[in-house]
């Protein structure tokens, strides 16, 4: 017969974080001492899983988080003002995409299709700066990008005079975004917190359509050396392609009756191995997917297709697992 421990400590297993604390908030599972300390975790481990990277890092109302699992989410945390330090995620989202890996795995075997698809969209908007990211010497940080897109001959947020050619091929919103970024870091916190959470991704597309699309370009690209540049233009198609393909696309399900369409498993793996021939057709794709598919993830080869994208080694994070192991050893 199960205890009530072992309930406790199954849900935690499942990453039920949610559900895990609601159980022990009463107080009558498990003693007072030991539910006051897994509570933290539990609400921590909720915060990380749903991707609330604004929060990532800080202390939870409920109590306490040990300061190592609080530093390593807050390599994924977005700044909230545009002098915040640590930078986080606009200093390198190599661990943010390391823990997009352990959450899209997590979320596959939940089976919650909902959020896995969400998680690869999340995945899908950054990738271009993931692939700037070596070039940059950054993750697309405001306070620092004006070094790589200003200059004599760049168009990279300068407006389109009426009556004069289109020679930029950046959206009107594209624009907008990259004008904002170059002037975002002296503003107050609302407004940079607005950048982020309207803008950020759009100057992501911007930059991966610089180096992947772009018909004219301008010295945003040509102040590269060759190497670098078609070392970028190569990882940032692969990235456009990624955003384009089929696995990405059920996030834009259409409308069924009065909710949405939630992929099953069976439709993720289809959309996955479509992806997958699709991405191949590019020689980087090819040697990043020609891999055995017994990789041990979900979607296998996901992890080295980011991995050849940001030119560095990503593996999926253990955070979440982490935090499941204290809290089943707190239970006891």
């Amino acid at each position: 017969m199960e205890t009530a421990r072992d309930v406790l400590t199954a849900l935690a297993r499942r990453y039920a974080f949610g559900d895990l604390e609601a159980l022990i908030a009463g107080g009558t599972l498990v003693p007072d001492g030991r539910a006051k300390a897994v509570a933290p975790l539990c609400a921590f481990g909720q915060r990380v899983l749903d991707l609330d990277a604004e929060d990532f890092g800080m202390p939870e109302a409920v109590g306490e988080v040990p300061n190592d699992l609080l530093d390593r989410a807050r390599a994924s945390r977005m700044p909230q003002a545009p002098k915040e330090r640590p930078r986080g995620a606009l200093a390198s989202l190599r661990p943010a995409y390391a823990l997009l890996l352990e959450v899209i795995a997590i979320r596959w075997h939940r089976r919650d299709m909902a959020a896995l698809v969400a998680a690869v969209h999340i995945a899908s908007e950054y990738l271009p700066l993931l692939a700037w990211e070596p070039v940059l010497g950054h993750a697309g940080d405001p306070a620092l990008i004006g070094a790589s897109v200003n200059g004599e001959g760049s168009r990279f947020g300068v407006p389109i005079e009426p009556g004069s050619p289109r020679e930029c091929d950046h959206t009107r919103p594209e624009r907008s975004a990259c004008e904002r970024t170059l002037r975002v870091a002296k503003e107050p916190p609302p407004g940079w917190r607005a950048y982020l959470d309207r803008q950020h991704s759009q100057v992501a597309a911007a930059l991966g359509d610089c180096a992947a699309r772009c018909r004219t370009p301008c010295t945003v690209m040509t102040r590269l050396d060759d190497p670098v540049r078609a070392d970028l233009v190569e990882r940032c198609r692969l990235a456009a392609d990624f955003t384009d393909s089929a696995l990405v696309k059920l996030r834009h399900a259409a409308p069924v009756g009065h909710g949405f369409g939630v992929p099953s498993p069976e439709e993720v793996e289809t959309a996955w191995a479509r992806a997958r021939r699709s991405l191949s057709h590019q020689p980087l794709g090819k040697a990043a997917l020609d891999g055995p598919d017994a990789d041990g993830y979900p979607l296998p080869g996901l992890p080295a297709l980011f991995s050849a994208i940001a030119s560095a080694s990503i593996v999926p994070d253990t955070l979440l697992r982490d935090v499941t192991e204290r809290i089943a050893t707190t239970l006891g």
